[in-house]
C-alpha cells in the first residue's frame, strides 16, 4: 500500500469499528450482556497512535501503541453516557481518557485528548481504575489507585506501594488534584459515597497490608472524613467481610458508588478467590440501608457476573471487574465491566430487577449442606406452583 492507501484503510477500519451496532443477548433474567465490547485498544484515536505526517512516518507505523482499554468509571453527562476508561500503553503505563456514547451501548468515541492528571507528591509510576462520584457538594470526584515504587524493598523491582489519589472537576476537562487519602494501611480501592453522612464525606475502603495482598484487611471498609481536600482515614470499620471458601476469600472491593433506591442502596463489588489457574475475579452485589449506608441488609449468595466464553481470555485471565455504572431516570441500569484487563463491556438491567435479585436471592450459607437446602426449598416451591415444568427424573 502507498501511504495514502494505508491511511484511507486505517480511517475506514476505525470508522467501521466505532459505528458498529451492538445487540443484547438474552440471559439469566437479572441482566443482559451485549454482544460486542464497548471499548477496546483499537478504539483509541488514530491521532494518539500514529504519526500521520508522511515526511516523518513514510511507512505509517504505529508509533505509540495502546494495549488495552478497560476498567472505567461512568457518569451521565449532558445526556451522554460517559466513561473515564483506563487505557494501557505498550509500555505498561496506564492513563485515563473520556469516551462518550449517545445510547450507552455502542458508538463510544474518545474525546480529543487523554486526561492530564496533575502530580501530587512523588510522581506516580502508574495510575488506574478511577471511580467517579457526582457528590451532593457540587463536585465530580475521581478516586483512583496511585502506584509508586516501594523504595524500602531494595533490589526488588516488583515491589510497589498503593495510595488512593483524588481529583475533582466540574466539566470532566479540567481536573484539580487533591492530596492522596491518608490511611494507616495501603488503599488502592476507595469509592466515595454520593451523599453526606452525618455531615461528613463517606468512603468505601479496602485496607490491605501490601500492594497486592489484602493480608489482615477484612474486606470492604467504611470511613467518614471531614474533607476530601486532604482526607485522613482515622476510624474504619469492615462492612462487607471476606469469608473462607467463597467468591471473596482472597479479597474484595467496592466497584462504583452505590445506587440509591426506595428500598436501600444497591452495591456492586468484586470478589477474588484463588484457583488452579491463578486468581479469579467476579462481580457480586449487596444492599445497605437507606438510613445507614454502612449496614448491610441483603447479599445474594455467589457471584452476580463472571467472565464468560471469550471474556475469560486476555492479558490477565479469568477477570471481571467494574468501576462504573449508570442508572437512568427510567430505571434502566448500564453496568460497565471489563474482561481480563483487556476490554470494556456493558450489561443492562433495571433498578427493580437488581433490587429483586438482592432481596430475594438466598444468601451464601457458607457450607454445602445449606446450599443444598436452598435448592430443595426452591424445588418444593416450584412443585407447588402451577408454572412448574418437570425437567428432572424423580428418584
Amino acid at each position: 500500500m502507498t501511504f495514502e492507501e494505508r491511511l484511507a484503510w486505517l480511517k475506514e477500519s476505525y470508522r467501521q469499528l466505532i459505528e458498529r451496532k451492538n445487540t443484547p443477548i438474552e440471559g439469566n433474567g437479572i441482566f443482559e450482556r451485549w454482544e460486542n465490547p464497548v471499548l477496546t485498544a483499537d478504539h483509541a484515536p488514530l491521532e494518539w497512535r500514529y504519526d500521520l505526517n508522511k515526511a516523518t512516518n513514510p511507512y505509517l507505523m504505529e508509533r505509540i501503541g495502546v494495549n488495552a482499554a478497560f476498567n472505567a468509571g461512568a457518569i451521565k453527562w449532558k445526556d451522554k453516557y460517559v466513561v473515564v476508561a483506563r487505557l494501557e500503553g505498550w509500555d505498561r503505563k496506564s492513563f485515563f481518557a473520556v469516551a462518550e456514547s449517545p445510547n450507552g451501548v455502542d458508538n463510544f468515541r474518545f474525546w480529543t485528548r487523554p486526561i492530564t492528571i496533575p502530580e501530587y507528591g512523588e510522581p506516580a509510576t502508574n495510575v488506574y481504575d478511577m471511580r467517579l462520584t457526582a457528590h451532593e457538594d457540587g463536585w465530580i470526584y475521581g478516586i483512583f489507585c496511585v502506584e509508586r515504587k516501594d523504595h524500602s524493598a531494595e533490589g526488588d523491582l516488583s515491589a510497589a506501594t498503593a495510595a488512593a489519589g483524588v481529583v475533582r472537576t466540574k466539566d470532566l476537562v479540567n481536573w484539580e488534584r487533591l492530596p492522596d487519602i491518608r490511611s494507616a494501611s495501603q488503599q488502592r480501592n476507595v469509592v466515595l459515597h454520593p451523599e453526606f453522612v452525618d455531615g461528613k464525606y463517606a468512603l468505601y475502603t479496602r485496607p490491605q497490608d501490601g500492594f497486592i495482598d489484602a493480608g489482615s484487611g477484612g474486606g470492604i471498609g467504611w470511613a467518614l472524613v471531614d474533607t476530601m481536600d486532604g482526607a485522613v482515614i482515622k476510624d474504619e470499620k469492615i462492612i462487607n467481610r471476606r469469608f473462607y471458601h467463597t467468591i471473596k476469600e482472597v479479597k474484595n472491593g467496592e466497584g462504583p458508588h452505590p445506587i440509591k433506591t426506595p428500598k436501600g442502596w444497591l452495591h456492586l463489588a468484586h470478589g477474588v478467590r484463588g484457583c488452579a489457574s491463578g486468581l479469579r475475579y467476579v462481580l457480586y452485589m449487596y444492599m445497605t440501608a437507606l438510613d445507614d449506608p454502612s449496614r448491610v441488609i441483603a447479599q445474594p449468595g455467589g457471584y452476580f457476573l463472571a467472565p464468560k466464553d471469550w471474556e475469560y481470555i486476555g492479558d490477565v485471565m479469568n477477570v471481571a471487574f467494574s468501576c462504573g455504572w449508570i442508572a437512568d431516570p427510567d430505571d434502566k441500569v448500564f453496568i460497565y465491566y471489563a474482561s481480563s484487563d483487556t476490554r470494556l463491556h456493558v450489561a443492562t438491567s433495571t433498578v427493580d430487577r437488581l433490587v429483586d435479585y438482592c432481596l430475594n436471592t438466598p444468601a451464601d450459607g457458607l457450607r454445602t449442606g445449606l446450599s443444598v437446602e436452598a435448592i430443595n426449598k426452591l424445588i418444593d416451591s416450584n412443585e407447588r406452583s402451577s408454572a412448574s415444568v418437570p425437567v428432572g427424573v424423580k428418584a
